[in-house]
């Protein structure tokens, strides 16, 4: 049963989807934003009739709503959620609270890595096989900005473990896990388990009528789910043909049925291992709705790679520059070395998240002739790889980064952006980051 009256903490793009959401279905609504909110945000709510204040909170106002819808970005310790909680107020982030009033097929994606492309491919092929699908949550617009607006049949959805923190019945019908490594430990206490708990909780409520898609290959999820059992049918795929793996390979990749029947898929759009599993992932998605497997197979060859993730960028003097911005942690840029075929010139850095970059040492060792250090602080960078590569270069600037790459590459090098960190130290997120070096690489 719905409140009359909700607030919602934060005024970015999930705060709003819940104040847009929660005016849509006839309740009061209050945002509290501890920051400055954005005027055009400002005139949106002032558009709606929804109240808010910005520069602090009124706990007296919170407490007088039953529901309060908590942006993820906001943490638990933070002083406003602790006496929320203290006080006996339902605390929910804005996905739990947009799905509580849709009565469409929820397909929820999350993942240390790939999760963006394997949303985005999942939606493509929904898309391409004639079926009214939704896409949001962490990419794009908010769910509860789309609903607002309408609701749709199927909602295809990327959500963070910042957001699964805050869900509380949250049910997919469809739930993918593409991997869990180390990210975001920071906001964990720089404990593992807790991460994988979070990540965990995609699956808390599913039922054996659901379907949860899992990566066979990778040791956090097989940890995460000895010690989190899932109760919906479950999915896994693999690069090697096993048992248990309903999808296997690299190229061809090919996918089992209940019943032995098969298809082998040939030709695949995105290149490397992590697409392998990207596309498995969001094949089997497809599969588990009845998808069929001509338009999987069709829309596996045409789906065009999203911006920030290995793009390519331009060829000058015979070198390739790519933009593999949104690698933000260790395990996104160790997929990126990993499928570079010429001498490759590093530029990484940023804001660290409890980085452990010893697993990029043997790539580094084998792949990478000089590292350009992108970053305010870039000593542990420094000392991890000091005696793995011939060069190391420290800058601050995205276009001292460039310039410095560029003067150290040769014909047929590569300048790689994979900063296996955050951008908030110097950029205000990876978008801008890859913006700035597509821009210095146009300027040489």
């Amino acid at each position: 049963m719905q409140p009359e009256r909700i607030a919602v903490l934060g005024a970015g793009e999930s705060g709003l989807g819940a104040a847009l959401l929660g005016r849509k279905l006839g309740m009061e609504v209050l945002v509290s934003d501890a920051g400055r909110i954005k005027s055009e945000t400002k005139t949106e709510l002032l558009e709606r009739g929804i109240d808010f204040e910005e520069g602090g909170h009124t706990l007296s106002r919170l407490m007088e709503c039953p529901w309060v819808i908590k942006s993820p970005g906001i943490p638990e310790k933070a002083e406003v959620v602790q006496a929320l909680r203290k006080a006996g107020v339902v605390l929910m982030g804005e996905i739990e609270f947009a799905a509580r009033f849709t009565q469409g097929t929820v397909l929820a994606i999350t993942g240390s890595n790939g999760k963006t492309t394997t949303t985005l491919l999942l939606h493509h092929i929904l898309r391409k096989a004639g079926l009214d699908a939704a896409l949001g949550g962490n990419v794009g617009t908010s769910m509860g900005r789309l609903l607002s607006e309408r609701d749709y049949p199927f909602w295809v959805l990327e959500v963070s473990s910042f957001q699964l923190d805050d869900t509380l019945a949250f049910r997919p019908h469809i739930a993918v896990l593409t991997n869990i490594t180390p990210d975001h430990l920071d906001r964990y206490n720089d404990q593992f388990e807790r991460y994988q708990a979070s990540k965990m909780r995609i699956a808390l409520n599913q039922t054996p009528d659901d379907t949860f898609i899992f990566c066979l290959d990778d040791p956090g999820t097989l940890e995460a789910l000895a010690a989190h059992p899932v109760q919906a049918r479950q999915q896994g795929f693999s690069l090697f043909e096993q048992p248990d793996a309903l999808a296997f390979g690299q190229g061809p990749i090919q996918f089992k049925t209940e019943n032995s029947e098969s298809m082998n898929v040939f030709e695949l759009a995105l290149q490397g291992k992590h697409n392998a599993y990207n596309s498995m992932a969001a094949a089997l998605a497809a599969k588990a709705l009845g998808v069929r497997d001509e338009t999987i197979r069709a829309s596996l060859a045409d789906f065009e790679n999203i911006e920030h993730r290995l793009e390519a960028v331009l060829q000058i003097g015979g070198v390739s520059f790519i933009n593999d911005s949104k690698a933000t942690n260790v395990n996104s840029t160790w997929y990126a070395l990993d499928s570079m075929t010429q001498p490759t010139v590093w530029i990484a850095g940023g804001v660290d998240k409890g980085n452990d970059y010893d697993p990029l040492l043997p790539l580094v060792r084998e792949k990478v002739k000089a590292l350009i250090c992108l970053g305010v602080d870039n000593q542990k960078l420094i000392n991890t790889f000091k005696d793995a590569c011939e060069f190391i270069v420290e800058t601050t600037s995205m276009e001292a980064a460039v310039r410095a790459a560029y003067g150290l590459a040769k014909k047929g090098d590569a300048v790689l952006l994979s900063p296996a960190c955050a951008s908030f130290d110097l950029f205000e997120n990876y978008e801008d980051r890859g913006q700035q070096f597509k821009e210095q690489v146009r300027k040489i």
